[in-house]
């Protein structure tokens, strides 16, 4: 026979059991919330936990895939095959060119799709010279993130490369403040002098070439980009 009573103790009341068979029903009588508190509390773990995982609490997750290193092989004008890498972050819209020159030098190509931007940066002389990317920069660079997510290395026929020069004039008078410049373009150019830089047809006798960078895309096509100082 299960049996009942109330004790009271300073205003409280707790309902307390008496079994003669035994104590089982009247710890199920005095502890059903336990159980019950239990229950929601490992329910409200799982649900957080699988929250996470899946991204809805917005944590962090990690991109392993964003950046990746691109090697363009292409024979020069002689035939001598030539390397060049490209470090490709398809997360942020960058490209950026390792360029090593016949004499063992790199130069730094970065290619800033976001805020349509290419900045040069040569070994020599010290300085970082930008231009605004145009309509074949776009095509170019858009075809290199495109099939960098296929393949890792680009080998380039001669026969079918195509080759084109670009002339483009600094404008010494120009100085750029690297403070007014994106993350990306100061990182590179940090503790360099910067100058914008326009395209015209060619330097003309009275002017000397300083330097060209040659860069080459998947697409078959070659660029020789070469610089000189315009008149004051």
């Amino acid at each position: 026979m299960l049996r009942c009573w109330k004790h009271s103790d300073a205003g409280s009341e707790e309902p307390r059991c008496t079994d003669g068979g035994g104590s089982a029903a009247c710890t199920q009588s005095r502890f059903p919330h336990k159980a019950f508190w239990v229950s929601l509390s490992a329910s409200l773990l799982l649900v957080v936990i699988a929250l996470g995982l899946t991204g809805h609490l917005g944590l962090p997750r990690p991109h392993p895939e964003s950046l990746q290193v691109v090697r363009i092989t292409v024979p020069d004008q002689t035939g001598v095959l030539i390397n060049q890498l490209a470090v490709v972050d398809q997360q942020k819209d960058l490209v950026t060119f390792s360029v090593t020159s016949p004499a063992n030098r790199t130069s730094t190509v970065l290619f800033d799709v976001k805020h349509g931007l290419i900045c040069y940066k040569p070994v020599e002389p010290d300085g970082c010279f930008l231009r605004k990317m145009e309509k074949p920069d776009y095509d170019n660079v858009h075809g290199l993130l495109r099939e960098s997510t296929h393949k890792s290395h680009f080998q380039l026929s001669g026969n079918e490369t195509r080759r084109q020069t670009e002339f483009l004039g600094v404008l010494a008078d120009s100085r750029v403040d690297a403070a007014t410049l994106e993350e990306p373009l100061q990182a590179l150019c940090r503790d360099s002098a910067i100058h914008w830089t326009r395209r015209v047809e060619g330097p003309g006798k009275q002017r000397l070439v300083y330097f060209c960078i040659d860069i080459c895309f998947p697409s078959n096509i070659c660029v020789s980009v070469c610089f000189y100082y315009l008149p004051e």
